[in-house]
């Protein structure tokens, strides 16, 4: 009887791959790249097209994609839209913005707010999200200051290093060994802030710090992002203060009085 109460516990609930085929669907849409077709949803999901089809044609029949009728491709739907702008403004995220504008014009920089997604960081406000479609760059977490925060202080069932696969490399600074990582983020805990130097993009320097919560956690990770010769060694200080300031202020907009550090 232990046994089967075991197997129980440990057997995933009914509908469940359903669910996760569906949402790994939806997650193809994720580089804002062309339209896709049932083969090409087959293919990134290593499913038949006939069933890519099947799991498309219910999503489009609950807004959450659209299929052209012309082309017969799929592109997300109004309902992705809609939850998107609700999620937006309960978090509070349109309060952000003027002050991400406010240290952009003291900085001369770009300045984006972003959070965690896996092993990416999403830049939800700021100078990165496109005016056009709304969008924020999507950062690997190990080449960006905006990731070093956020790995530098994770919140609870947020994965562990291990977790992130091969760590790619985009210059011959970027970090790919784990053990080295992993002493990288040792030093931004420390100093508090973390720094990507030329590790995503030639020519791009990035100082980002995190608006943590009373538990220590970065539910943001806000950065400024110029080039070596604005953001110079000796004027870290000067873009980290302004930076720091903004954080702040972000944490007063952002969290509720009794999760504000």
């Amino acid at each position: 009887m232990a046994e089967a109460a075991t197997a129980a516990v440990q057997s995933p609930p009914a509908g469940a791959q359903a669910v996760q085929r569906a949402l790994g669907l939806l997650h193809c849409f994720h580089d804002n790249g062309p339209d896709l077709s049932a083969s090409d949803l087959a293919r990134r999901m290593d499913l038949s097209v006939s069933t890519a089809h099947r799991l498309a044609r219910t999503l489009v029949s609950a807004g959450f994609l659209e299929q052209d009728e012309q082309t017969a491709r799929y592109r997300l739907g109004p309902a992705v839209a809609e939850l998107g702008q609700l999620t937006f403004h309960q978090r509070g995220l349109h309060l952000a913005a003027p002050e991400l504008n406010r240290l952009a014009e003291r900085t001369n920089a770009t300045a984006d707010l972003a959070i965690r997604s896996g092993s990416h960081a999403v830049i939800l406000v700021g100078g990165s999200v496109r005016p056009d479609t709304g969008l924020g760059l999507r950062r690997p977490l190990h080449s960006t200051a905006l990731g070093k925060v956020l790995l530098a202080w994770p919140r609870p069932g947020e994965c562990a290093l291990s977790t992130l696969g091969p760590l790619s490399s985009f210059t011959d600074r970027t970090i790919t060994e784990p053990a080295l990582l992993d002493e990288e983020l040792g030093k931004v805990r420390a100093l508090g802030y973390a720094v990507n130097d030329g590790e995503s993009a030639a020519g791009v320097r990035t100082v980002a710090v995190p608006v943590l919560d009373v538990t220590g956690q970065a539910r943001f990770a806000l950065a400024v992002r110029s080039t070596p010769a604005h953001l110079t060694d000796d004027r870290l200080a000067w873009f980290l203060g302004h930076a720091r300031a903004c954080a702040d202020a972000l944490a007063v907009l952002l969290l509720p009085p009794d999760q504000r550090a």
